[in-house]
């Protein structure tokens, strides 16, 4: 069994959106420039195959998948955020499947777990809407076929600075999927209030805690501990997915948490040990944001690290006043649907 897969090509560094777009060729490269500069025992490098259309459709209306497959080979605007290079939509194509061969070697206990190091990211990119720099939403289909591979519960944590709207879109209403997300709040994409819990069947299975700018690890470490943690502990995933993306650390410029390296570590640990306590260590991590090239690689290097076995972190003390303030805010919002929550 592989310790850590690495999933990635080359032709994720040629979807372009053009010049001085955040969401660069860089973002990847300089990744991969520091994983060869400093490798990681036991990790395994592996080129993805492409998503198939059955499993695209699983999250994707035929309406959104024929207008994208029509960007293939051309420069289009969907939208001021989301641009395509001739090559976007074969790279978009790639990075779904790369999530769903990511969680298919880690269900068959191939691998132990598994970073799909891609691009375009995914978590904006609604059912039926390409927006926010994604294309096709990875870790939603990655859900789903997790579901169809036979995972009855499968969690969803979301780190992105930005709230993933359109994975929370995709499982509203269920409950075999856990959606849990902590971002900057309010902020793009507007979505993401506490009261924002799932309806019907899925009431109760969507977690969502925002925090104004300027959260620390330390705050980040008290949302895990009171709030995050409890939750997917008591829901015993079967598999656990992270939509990573590292915009919130210090360094970036799209955002205005202070998050470190080790901060993003820490989260890593966390959501290994639940991992290991809930699914045998199934653990499946997608790239998502991270504008910082220098924040980028070197949270992700220290986050496959964590995966690999080599390090584990844990988050510093204390909490501010602000993180307080959200944390009860969420917890409030979902004591109705979770006993370990409180009443």
């Amino acid at each position: 069994m592989t310790q850590t897969l690495l999933l990635t090509d080359p032709l994720f560094l040629r979807h372009d959106p053009g010049p001085e777009h955040p969401e660069c060729p860089e973002r990847l490269s300089r990744i991969l420039e520091l994983l060869n500069m400093e490798p990681i025992q036991g990790t395994e490098r592996r080129a993805p195959r492409p998503a198939t259309e059955e499993e695209l459709a699983a999250v994707h209306t035929q309406r959104l998948r024929d207008s994208l497959r029509a960007m293939r080979g051309r420069h289009e605007v969907i939208d001021p955020d989301t641009l395509t290079s001739p090559d976007s939509y074969d790279a978009a194509v790639l990075a779904a499947g790369a999530s769903v061969q990511a969680v298919e070697e880690v269900l068959a206990g191939r691998a132990r777990n598994a970073f799909a190091l891609v691009r375009p990211p995914g978590h904006h990119a609604e059912p039926d809407r390409a927006m926010g720099f994604c294309l096709f939403n990875n870790v939603a289909i990655a859900a789903e076929a997790a579901r169809r591979q036979g995972a009855e519960r499968v969690l969803i944590f979301d780190w992105d600075v930005h709230h993933g709207n359109g994975t929370q879109a995709a499982f509203w209403t269920r409950r075999d999927v856990l959606y849990m997300s902590v971002h900057q709040y309010p902020y793009y994409p507007d979505s993401g209030a506490p009261f924002e819990v799932g309806e019907g069947p899925g009431a109760g299975y969507t977690l969502n805690c925002g925090m104004r700018g300027g959260a620390t690890d330390a705050d980040y470490g008290a949302l895990f501990q009171d709030l995050f943690l409890p939750v997917a502990q008591a829901y015993k995933p079967d598999l656990v997915l992270v939509s990573a993306g590292f915009d919130a650390h210090h360094d970036d410029p799209l955002a205005d948490m202070r998050l470190t390296e080790r901060g993003f570590a820490a989260m890593c640990t966390a959501l290994r040990e639940v991992a290991e306590s809930a699914c045998q260590g199934r653990l499946v991590l997608m790239l998502e944001g991270g504008y910082s090239l220098e924040g980028l690689s070197q949270s992700v290097h220290a986050c496959v690290e964590v995966m690999a076995g080599e390090t584990k972190d844990s988050f510093p003390k204390g909490v501010s006043r602000e993180a307080a303030a959200a944390l009860q805010r969420s917890r409030e919002a979902l004591k109705p649907y979770w006993s370990v929550l409180g009443r």
